[in-house]
C-alpha cells in the first residue's frame, strides 16, 4: 500500500486542525520578529522587552490548569474558537496600543487565548484519531505549525516595511479566518480515539502511569532546549563567534527544513514501529546533538548539530503526544492540559536558568543542562513497556 493511500485514511478533521494550527503559527511568526522593535517605539528597554516576550508564556502556563475543565464543560470546539478569537482581539488591540502598559495587557490576553486553542486542539486530535493513527495525526498537526513557523518571520519582515503595526493586523485577520474555518468545517461527532467504556482519567492515576510521566518529561526537555538553548543561547553564541546575526536565521531555517522533511515519516514510524522505539530514537538523537554543542566551536558544526537535533525533534513532535493519547484513551481532561504545561514550564524556566548558567559558569555548561535533560528522557524512554497500539485497542 502506498504512503499516500495510507495517510489519506486519516480523518478529515485532522487536516482541518493542521490548517488552523498553521494559520495560528504563521500569524505568530509574523509578529514575533517585529515585537521587540514595536515595543521599543513605546520606550521599552531590553528588560521590558524581555518581560513582554516572557509574559505570553507565563499566561499560557497560568491558564493551562483550567483548560481541561473548560473543555469538558463547554466542549473543546467551543473553547478552541474562543481561544482563536481572544488571540485575534489581542493582536488587533496591540496594533492600536498607545503605551507599553497596554502592550502588556493585550499580550497577556493573547497568551490566554493561545493556550485555550492549543490544549483544546490537541484534546480534539487525540479524540478523533484512532489509536493506530495517533503518531501520523500528531505529525500532520505539527506539520501545520512548522510550515507556519517557517514562513511567518520572513513575511512579517516584509509587512513591517508598510508599518510596524501591520503584522499584528494581518495576524488578527488570520485568526478570524481560522475561527470561521473551525466553525464551518470542524465537527467533533467522530471520536474514534476515545475508547469505549473508558472515562476521563484523573491526574493521580495518570502520574502512576510510566508512559504519561515519560511523555511529560520529554515535553519539558523539549521546551527547555527549544526556548532556553536554541532560541535564547544559540544567537548569542553565533554573534560571539564574530558572525553576522543573519547567519542565526539561516541556521534555524536549515534545521526547520530538515524537521519539515522528516515530520510525516516520523509520524509513520511512531505508528508502525511503536511508541517506545520512536521515543528512544527521538530522545537519543536529540541528546547526542545537544551534547555535541557543548564541545563544538564552529558555525558549520552548529548547523550540522541543529539539523541533527531537528531530526530527533521530528520524532518528539509525534511520539509523546501519541503516548498521551494512549494513556488518556482519547478522552479530554486535565491530562492533556498538564502535558501542554510541561512544554510551557520548560519555555519559561529554561531561558532564565540557561542564562544564569552561561553567566556564572560557561556557555558549554548551559548547553550541558539541555543535554542532561534529554539524556534523562532517553533513559526514561528505555523503561517504557514494549507496546504498540492496534486499531481500537492496545496490545
Amino acid at each position: 500500500m502506498s504512503v499516500s493511500a495510507e495517510v489519506s485514511r486519516l480523518p478529515r478533521e485532522i487536516y482541518v486542525l493542521s490548517v488552523v494550527g498553521g494559520c495560528v503559527m504563521l500569524g505568530l511568526g509574523l509578529v514575533l520578529p517585529v515585537l521587540p522593535v514595536y515595543a521599543a517605539t513605546f520606550g521599552a528597554g531590553p528588560t521590558q522587552i524581555g518581560v513582554l516576550v516572557a509574559l505570553f508564556a507565563l499566561m499560557r502556563l497560568a491558564t493551562s490548569p483550567f483548560c481541561g475543565q473548560l473543555g469538558r464543560r463547554f466542549g473543546e470546539r467551543r473553547v478552541l474558537v474562543v481561544g482563536l478569537l481572544l488571540c485575534a482581539v489581542s493582536s488587533a488591540l496591540m496594533a492600536f496600543a498607545g503605551s507599553y502598559e497596554q502592550l502588556l495587557l493585550f499580550r497577556s490576553l493573547g497568551g490566554i487565548g493561545s493556550v485555550l486553542f492549543s490544549v483544546s486542539a490537541l484534546a480534539m486530535l487525540l479524540a478523533i484519531a484512532p489509536a493506530d493513527q495517533r503518531g501520523r495525526a500528531s505529525a500532520v498537526f505539527e506539520a501545520g505549525f512548522l510550515l507556519g513557523g517557517v514562513c511567518g518571520p520572513a513575511l512579517g519582515g516584509l509587512l513591517a516595511l508598510v508599518a510596524l503595526s501591520t503584522p499584528f493586523l494581518v495576524y488578527a485577520v488570520l485568526l478570524l479566518a481560522a475561527a470561521v474555518l473551525t466553525l464551518a468545517v470542524l465537527r467533533t461527532s467522530r471520536t474514534a480515539g476515545a475508547e469505549a467504556g473508558r472515562e476521563v482519567v484523573g491526574l493521580p492515576v495518570l502520574f502512576q502511569d510510566r508512559r504519561y510521566v515519560v511523555a511529560c518529561f520529554a515535553a519539558l526537555s523539549q521546551g527547555w532546549v527549544l526556548f532556553g538553548l536554541r532560541s535564547a543561547l544559540v544567537p548569542t553564541v553565533v554573534v560571539a563567534w564574530s558572525h553576522d546575526v543573519t547567519l542565526v536565521g539561516w541556521a534555524f531555517t536549515i534545521s526547520a527544513l530538515v524537521q519539515a522533511a522528516l515530520i510525516l515519516p516520523a509520524g509513520r514510524i511512531v505508528d508502525r514501529a511503536g511508541r517506545r522505539p520512536a521515543m528512544i530514537a527521538g530522545t537519543g538523537i536529540a541528546a547526542a546533538a545537544i551534547t555535541g554543542l557543548v564541545v563544538i566551536d564552529s558555525y558549520a558544526w552548529l548547523v550540522v548539530l541543529l539539523s541533527l537535533y531537528a531530526a530527533g525533534s521530528a520524532l518528539l513532535n509525534a511520539a509523546p503526544a501519541a503516548l498521551i493519547g494512549d494513556v488518556v484513551a482519547g478522552r479530554a481532561g486535565s491530562g492533556v492540559a498538564v502535558f501542554s504545561m510541561c512544554t510551557d514550564i520548560g519555555a519559561v524556566v529554561g531561558p532564565v536558568v540557561v542564562g544564569l548558567i552561561a553567566e556564572r559558569a560557561s556557555i558549554a555548561a548551559a548547553f550541558g543542562s539541555g543535554a542532561v535533560l534529554l539524556i534523562g528522557a532517553f533513559v526514561a524512554s528505555l523503561t517504557l513497556a514494549r507496546i504498540r497500539p492496534s486499531r481500537g485497542s492496545e496490545r
